[in-house]
């Protein structure tokens, strides 16, 4: 489930705070990290239950209306299409979501004023108006609609980010990513199925180890890579340099030498995409100009070997 981009992330982030502080063991740190990845799947779980509290508020107030001293006839006979979708009735339905809400206590119980803002925030929007007077009424609109909500409401909606933040320092950079995993998720749902399936922690087990031997190797190795990145900054005061950059930079390395499967395009793409979030403004032009400069050296020495399919144009 947890992108690679993000687990790079993760890394970074622990990796910074470890050598920032020195507080830590390694094995203490690698915890931290695991469980920094676990607290990105609860957030996973937890925003789509978000859509499902939605509804269940929506139709309290429908509920609400209908006991009015005198009910209007809108009251008494309003459009329930927003509380029948079919999707959500599906995904609350779906035991194994179900049972990790419950094993994680994830509950939106205590932030009633984040639903009922966000609900808002739906109602008065053309998507749900247009989604509310069309005639057509079937799973794939419904789906549609939703996948709707969370690529144009929910990804925008500012409270949402500050209330996270605010319930856990694990979710200040997950947020967007992790949207982006709860709408491919509801992309795959269908008509069909009983128990949508929801996507794994790890994607594989590739994964899994991905994220260990990144975080170690960069650990172990730190200031090997950082006597070899000082050996190519050129004209540039080495205490001025954002120490991000260089945490950045050596975490990169150790991706380029020690997976021989990742291409060096991806590894350098990555990490210069990284650091335009991370570090200083122009971080990402230096962190260019000096991994490309560290990539032909340790290509001349032979310490950069790439092997399986899809790397076949990639020099060794």
């Amino acid at each position: 489930m947890v992108s690679r981009r993000l687990l790079r992330v993760k890394v970074l982030q622990v990796c910074y705070a470890y050598l920032s502080t020195s507080e830590q063991t390694i094995n203490q740190a690698e915890k931290e990290l695991f469980f920094s990845i676990d607290k990105s799947y609860d957030l996973y779980h937890y925003l789509m239950l978000l859509m499902i509290d939605v509804i269940q508020y929506a139709e309290h107030r429908i509920d609400m209306a209908k006991n009015k001293k005198m009910p209007s006839p809108e009251d008494l006979n309003p459009n329930t299409k927003f509380i029948e979708n079919r999707l959500v009735k599906r995904l609350k339905e779906n035991e194994k979501f179900n049972h990790y809400l419950k094993s994680q206590k994830l509950s939106w119980t205590n932030h009633t004023d984040l639903v009922k803002g966000l609900f808002n925030e739906i109602k008065d929007s053309e998507l749900y108006q247009n989604y509310m007077d069309s005639e057509v009424r079937g799973y794939n609109e419904d789906k549609k609609f939703v996948i709707d909500v969370y690529t144009k409401i929910i990804f925008n909606y500012e409270p949402l980010y500050l209330n996270l933040e605010e319930q856990s320092i694990y979710w200040n950079d997950d947020i967007e990513f992790v949207i982006g995993m709860v709408i491919k998720t509801l992309r795959t749902f269908k008509a069909t199925e009983i128990n949508d399936k929801l996507m794994p922690l790890f994607k594989n087990e590739e994964d899994r180890d991905f994220v260990k031997r990144l975080f170690r190797k960069a650990l172990l190795n730190h200031k090997e890579y950082g006597d070899l990145i000082s050996k190519f900054i050129k004209n540039w005061d080495v205490e001025r340099i954002a120490f991000m950059d260089i945490v950045v930079m050596s975490i990169a390395i150790s991706e380029i030498t020690e997976f021989s499967d990742i291409p060096v395009k991806v590894s350098l793409d990555e990490y210069i995409e990284i650091a335009k979030y991370y570090s200083t403004e122009k971080s990402n032009v230096f962190i260019n100009g000096i991994l490309d400069k560290i990539v032909d050296h340790l290509r001349g020495e032979g310490k950069i070997r790439k092997l399986g399919r899809g790397l076949v144009g990639e020099l060794n």
